[in-house]
């Protein structure tokens, strides 16, 4: 199976900084198309924050542009997503999220397909 692992969060103040790591593990991954990071506060749905693709082009929310920045190394299946001026409204639980590539098992005839793969979110808190 395609795990996502974000790691990184934690307690800051507001106007501070946090970078969130992501990594894709599985023997099964072919490659990643895009990596993203989505966020969700309590009684809100969950949101992108920020998508990359394999190129390196990202789109933001409009909410962090300027703020926040998403990064990626293609070859070790990891994505960053790096926060400054942390306000009190980032406060949620981000998750990573992945299009990933898999081949259904060893052999180079087998088959492939598209699988989106989320992360189990990691509690970023920001406080006032």
């Amino acid at each position: 199976q395609v795990r996502l692992v974000e790691s990184g969060g934690g307690l800051v103040r507001a106007g501070g900084s946090l970078r969130l790591s992501c990594v894709a593990s599985g023997r099964s991954i072919v490659n990643i198309n895009t990596m993203g990071w989505y966020r969700q506060a309590p009684g809100k749905e969950r949101e992108l924050v920020a998508v990359i693709n394999r190129g390196g082009s990202a789109e933001y929310a409009d909410s962090v542009k300027g703020r926040f920045t998403i990064s990626r190394e293609y070859a070790k299946n990891m994505a960053y997503l790096q926060m400054n001026s942390l306000q009190p409204e980032d406060t949620a639980v981000y998750y990573c999220n992945a299009d990933v590539r898999v081949k259904y098992g060893s052999a180079v005839e087998s088959p492939e397909g598209q699988e989106n793969v989320w992360g189990q979110g990691n509690q970023v808190t920001v406080s006032s």
